[in-house]
């Protein structure tokens, strides 16, 4: 259910942003991205474990780097990112216990 919830909301702020016009502004999806990577930043420091804040921030940070290279080179590449961290929120509980 939460992964129905997750798709659902993601299109709605992709439909809404473009309709009201964000959404064309090149940097608004690698923005997107970045946030999105932290998440789990702040869900590991509201469960107190160190190790997961550190698993998490590693983590995060290669999101962020994909999305500001995306940024600046081929925004395919935060397509990309967005796929990738879709993909790992998929496998994350086998690796990372928060």
């Amino acid at each position: 259910m939460e992964y129905t919830i997750g798709v659902v909301l993601a299109l709605a702020v992709i439909g809404i942003m473009n309709w009201v016009g964000i959404g064309r502004d090149r940097s608004f999806y690698a923005t997107i991205m970045i946030v999105i990577a932290h998440y789990y930043v702040l869900y590991a420091v509201m469960g107190g474990s160190g190790q997961a804040i550190v698993l998490e921030s590693l983590i995060g940070l290669g999101f962020s780097i994909a999305a500001t290279i995306g940024f600046r080179t081929n925004l395919w590449l935060v397509v990309a990112a967005m796929i990738g961290h879709g993909l790992f929120d998929f496998v994350h509980h086998q690796f990372i216990e928060n």
